[in-house]
């Protein structure tokens, strides 16, 4: 894919743009010390992190007869929520923001995280001037963005055919998929590349090879 037939980027946020992986796993990790289940290292991490994040937990090993999934998934959040505000940007992400803008393209996040907690995410680290609108889910338990992402084309008069969603997860590319866009994934986010592959989708090491995939120079 060339920039030239690139109107609009929708940008998934956790594990994309921002660096949270390790932040999740010792997230978890006070969750599961908590149950005295097995805590997750890195790469366990990769190959079972997955949406519905329902099913996650999980393999995990919760128990949901013995606890609702909501109690976890918000006692997660809390978690997750202290120290957020340290958790850095991967180091290309305001050279490629920028990058785009220049080159007139429209730049949306389309993510699964609280609505309002991803805009505090996003002001807090000075980007969102890059962003025409940024939307997130209205709860905590991140079930998933496909009809928040397809509302946002339908309001904002996307072209599907000019349009990349560029993701770190399986069901980056579902979404991508079912709302009818391109698909790029990056790997260094909360799932393994060996995964990602398996979608058909072009996936990327890092963010920094984004540049060389839209001038053609990585397939």
């Amino acid at each position: 894919m060339h920039i030239p037939s690139v109107e609009t980027i929708l940008w998934d946020w956790n594990g994309t743009l921002l660096d949270d992986k390790n932040h999740c796993i010792r997230s978890m990790n006070l969750l599961l010390k908590k149950r005295q289940l097995p805590l997750l290292c890195p790469e366990r991490y990769l190959q079972v992190f997955t949406f519905p994040v329902k099913e996650y937990y999980l393999s995990l090993g919760f128990d949901f007869s013995t606890e609702p999934f909501n109690i976890p998934a918000e006692e997660f959040i809390v978690h997750y929520n202290d120290g957020l505000s340290r958790v850095p940007l991967f180091e290309d992400v305001e050279k490629i923001l920028s990058y785009f803008q220049a080159k007139g393209i429209r730049q949306y996040i389309v993510s699964a995280m609280e609505h309002n907690a991803l805009l505090k995410s996003v002001e807090e680290r000075n980007i969102l001037h890059y962003f025409y609108r940024i939307q997130g889910i209205n709860d905590n338990l991140a079930h998933g963005k496909t009809a928040m992402a397809q509302r946002l084309i339908q309001e904002e008069g996307i072209n599907n055919q000019r349009t990349i969603f560029i993701g770190d997860t399986l069901h980056d590319a579902e979404v991508a998929s079912e709302i009818g866009v391109n698909c790029l994934l990056i790997s260094q986010g909360h799932q393994h590349h060996d995964r990602l592959k398996k979608t058909g989708s072009p996936v990327l090491n890092s963010l920094g090879d984004v540049y060389g995939f839209f001038n053609g120079d990585v397939s």
